[in-house]
């Protein structure tokens, strides 16, 4: 695919100095117009853009999807999103390693969001700074795939602390590593004793079905007006 199908957006820093209040009412808009927005975190290479692909493939003819995808520079992910079918745009975060709520406003004005069920962030490789600012989103999830290791709840409390939902990809190598599944577990529910773990592998589909049926319920749940109080980042 040609670059020049691809719009690429230059996201600046937000001048706000009350995230938080951006983000809620970001939410409430986002509520109203009943679009649900995912946050998808997880460090670079965990397999967030493959996930994506897997998670569009399953649900793109029963949601309407749009998904906005976060880097410092680059137009790799946006192009591979764009070649599924679904409306697309990058994000270009000028250096920064995160994006905010305001940050995350201006990429849904320039995706549009009307007419969709499901609008996904696909934020900025990092288990750090992404889990520091409430985007605005309705859910949280972030992907821990096998190779990093069991420990990294330990290592990195707050981005666990703070995701309704852990996906634990490339368990197909499982037998190839060091990942303890049970002390991984244990691990996240001791930072965050209300998130569902799946493990998954979303280059063979496994585990990707009963993720896709999460996501749906959550997005109708949302556009009841059912939306968990608690959701969204603190």
């Amino acid at each position: 695919m040609d670059r020049k199908d691809v719009r690429i957006l230059e996201i600046k820093q937000s001048v706000f100095a009350d995230n938080d209040k951006q983000a809620e009412g970001l939410r409430q808009e986002l509520r109203e117009k009943g679009v649900f927005l995912l946050n998808l975190m997880s460090s670079p290479g965990a397999g967030k853009t493959t996930t994506l692909l897997r998670t569009i493939e399953a649900l793109k003819d029963t949601l309407r999807i749009g998904v906005m995808e976060a880097d410092i520079d680059s137009d790799v992910d946006a192009r591979a999103i764009s070649g599924s079918g679904v409306k697309a745009i990058q994000l270009h975060t000028g250096g920064m390693c995160h994006l905010d709520a305001q940050m995350t406003r201006q990429g849904l004005e320039g995706l549009g969001t009307d007419g969709l069920d499901l609008a996904v962030l696909e934020n900025v490789g990092n288990l750090v700074c992404p889990a520091e600012f409430d985007t605005g989103a309705s859910k949280n999830a972030m992907i821990l795939s096998v190779p990093e290791g069991d420990d990294k709840p330990l290592k990195y409390p707050l981005m666990f602390s703070v995701c309704d939902i852990v996906l634990i990809n490339k368990i197909d190598v499982l037998p190839y590593f060091d990942f303890d599944m049970d002390r991984c577990r244990e691990s996240v529910h001791m930072r965050n004793p209300k998130a569902e773990i799946l493990p998954i592998c979303a280059r063979t589909g496994e585990g990707i079905e009963g993720w896709c049926s999460w996501l749906e319920a959550e997005v109708r749940k949302w556009q009841a007006g059912k939306r968990n109080p608690e959701a969204g980042m603190r």
